[in-house]
């Protein structure tokens, strides 16, 4: 035999026996370091692997939170793949295969919170979330299957469960536990924004383990309150998200509600009024979870108010998106499924003002959408909340969301008895539905649509209408300066839409009024946003543009030229100012500035074949005197008379102060 084999094998099995027998520290170490000289080679010189099977034993069968330690430091600094790291990788992956993942979670749940290493368990979490992103780094395009985020979390969430029986069954021999390590973890990878995956698997199997088991709930309860506040929101939203019902809910949470302010304000505020991406299962789990246990009844009747409160606002109507207001005129529906009538009239009067407020907001809205959102929620609210007054009605057009949200209103029987000694809903509410919404007036009035043919009036004369204008509550504003205010600080839009329309007559009418204002007012103009859907908005803003700069050439003319190669215009805002010099400047001057100059007695009329296009008599006694014009035969150039007798072309005059502002630039924007 060759001596080198036999050394060798000498070595491997003294160093087996004094390892596996001695209790002699020293003699330990001495023996681990003989076998750290041993040679990567020798691997193969030994039968059947019977070195590496010893070796990867000190891992998997000793202590596994140092063992994990160990493993995941050797990933340290490597730049890419290489032998050692892909036998580091497999072993890693057997590590994982045979549950010692759960075992570094319950030695982390038995120790003592007083005997508890604070930093070790801290780099323990950071590495066992962290896992996947290092392999990933480390391994690169050699990693393995297991390591892949969307198989590691789910493979973490079986030993989170693992780790839970662990505890459960240590509770029940006496012995005291925690599972705020396992909390901790579970925060860190909701915070990685891996909910679907740990709770996709996690949900499922506490919800069969505590559904007869007082002990599993109170460790779920216990596992919830341990989570970090930094990450109280992404584990409650996955937990909420991932539950099949109000009931499955209500056993994993308990009252963390009312214990938890931060709980407390991602259930009631952030989910409710932020987060409306959730669908509507979610939404009926979240409020069904508050309705469940007469302590947490109090917050879902404070909910049912802000919710109202924020439905009611005119603000909200005009700037929320359209999904936000469905999401929280769902949320109004079914807040008034699950509370009592005694508990609706003990607020109606708070909860009437925000309803009809909200309805008289969005009846004036000029989007359908909304309109009809307004009257499903007035329907079923008013005939919730005062349901000895009249019922609201209205005519809308059913489709598939109405009939959703009519759905909502009616509270659906639960699967499964509520743990808490609070209702969840009324019985009475929940025996006779059909009588209530009979009372709400929206299925009734469909059963009368049958005999409202016999009430037809086809056969009268109807009116005749083509010359009638709408009515509105605001009047259009006399002077420029109410124009100016009405548009700058008007929260009115029936005010700020006249205001618009009748500004181009005003200027023209008062052009001495218009120069007190004309630069400030071509300021607004210029910077004007669309509020509301008025028709024809572009062209009422740049004719009223045109007009201000046609009264006020000088001056408005040195304005928007300097505003031209300013920083933070729009493309808009600069056509605009391109605009003005050129067709609309052309529309409007081309005729008489006074239009009512032919009216005047002595006043010649206007006449002329082919005038000067952009001429005008400007000076300060323009208001006192009669607009002159002159004809001439042939036209080389679009001027302005001046006081002096000068003719001044106003596209001149525009592209002089744009060269003087921008003389250094190498080349310029053609104004025509």
């Amino acid at each position: 035999m060759d001596p080198v084999l036999s050394s060798v094998r000498l070595t491997v099995r003294e160093a087996v026996h004094t390892l596996s027998s001695s209790e002699d520290g020293g003699r330990i170490f001495s023996t681990l370091g003989s076998l750290k000289r041993l040679s990567p080679d020798w691997l193969e010189l030994l039968p059947n692997g019977q070195l590496e099977e010893l070796w990867a034993s000190f891992f998997l069968r000793g202590p596994a939170d140092q063992a994990f330690l160990v493993l995941m430091e050797a990933f340290e600094g490597a730049a890419s793949p290489s032998f050692r790291l892909m036998k580091m990788a497999h072993l890693l992956a057997r590590f994982l295969k045979e549950g010692r993942m759960a075992a570094v979670m319950e030695g982390q749940c038995w120790q003592q919170t007083e005997l508890a290493f604070p930093l070790l368990q801290e780099a323990l979490v950071t590495k066992v979330v962290g896992l996947p992103d290092r392999l990933g780094n480390c391994l690169q395009r050699e990693n393995l299957a297991e390591f892949f985020p969307q198989n590691y979390f789910s493979l973490l969430g079986e030993e989170v469960v693992r780790a839970l029986q662990a505890v459960v069954d240590s509770l029940r021999g006496g012995l005291d536990c925690s599972v705020s390590f396992m909390s901790q973890v579970l925060g860190k990878a909701c915070v990685h924004g891996r909910q679907k995956e740990i709770l996709g698997v996690l949900v499922p199997r506490l919800t069969v383990l505590t559904q007869g088991s007082c002990l599993w709930q109170r460790v779920c309860w216990r596992l919830v309150e341990c989570v970090p506040d930094r990450a109280t929101e992404a584990v409650l939203t996955g937990l909420v998200e991932a539950t099949p019902g109000p009931e499955v809910l209500s056993r994993l949470l308990g009252n963390l509600v009312m214990k938890n302010k931060k709980a407390q304000f991602v259930m009631t505020q952030k989910l409710l009024f932020l987060q409306y991406r959730h669908a509507t299962p979610v939404l009926q789990s979240l409020l069904g979870y508050l309705a469940m246990d007469s302590q947490r009844r109090l917050l879902l009747v404070q909910a049912l108010k802000e919710l109202l409160d924020t439905w009611g606002s005119s603000s909200a109507v005009r700037h929320a998106p359209l999904p936000q207001q469905r999401y929280i005129s769902k949320a109004v529906l079914i807040c008034l499924a699950h509370l009592r009538d005694a508990e609706l009239r003990d607020s109606r009067d708070e909860l009437l003002a925000s309803l009809m407020a909200g309805v008289k907001c969005r009846l004036d809205s000029s989007l359908p959408a909304v309109r009809r959102l307004g009257m499903i929620v007035a329907e079923v609210a008013s005939a919730r909340i005062h349901p000895e007054g009249p019922p609201l009605k209205f005519q809308y057009e059913e489709d598939e969301l109405s009939c959703e949200m009519l759905a909502l209103a009616t509270p659906c029987p639960a699967n499964d008895s509520p743990l808490e000694a609070g209702p969840s809903v009324t019985p009475a509410a929940a025996e006779t539905p059909d009588k209530e919404t009979v009372d709400g007036g929206v299925p009734q009035a469909r059963l009368e649509g049958s005999d409202s043919e016999l009430d037809s009036d086809d056969e009268f004369v109807p009116y005749d209408m083509s010359g009638d204008r709408e009515l509105k509550n605001s009047k259009a504003p006399m002077y420029i300066r109410d124009c100016v205010e009405a548009l700058t600080t008007s929260e009115d839009w029936e005010r700020w839409e006249a205001a618009l329309q009748a500004l181009e007559g005003l200027v023209f009418r008062s052009p001495a009024a218009t120069r007190e204002v004309s630069v400030e007012l071509a300021k607004v103009l210029l910077h004007l946003e669309e509020k509301t859907s008025v028709v024809g908005f572009e062209g009422l803003r740049q004719r009223a543009l045109v007009a201000v700069t046609v009264t006020d050439p000088a001056r408005v003319a040195e304005y928007l030229t300097s505003q031209f190669y300013t920083v933070n215009y729009s493309l808009r805002q600069r056509m605009d100012i391109l605009d003005v010099s050129a067709p609309g400047s052309l529309f409007h001057l081309s005729g008489p500035c006074c239009p009512n100059a032919g009216d005047r007695p002595g006043a010649k009329p206007w006449r002329g074949g082919r005038c000067l296009p952009k001429s005008m008599w400007v000076g300060p006694e323009a208001a006192q005197v009669p607009c002159r014009w002159t004809s001439v035969c042939r036209i080389k150039r679009k001027e302005i008379l001046t006081p002096a007798t000068e003719w001044v072309n106003l596209e001149d005059v525009m592209l002089s102060e744009i060269n003087q502002s921008q003389k250094d630039k190498c080349c310029m924007i053609p104004l025509m």
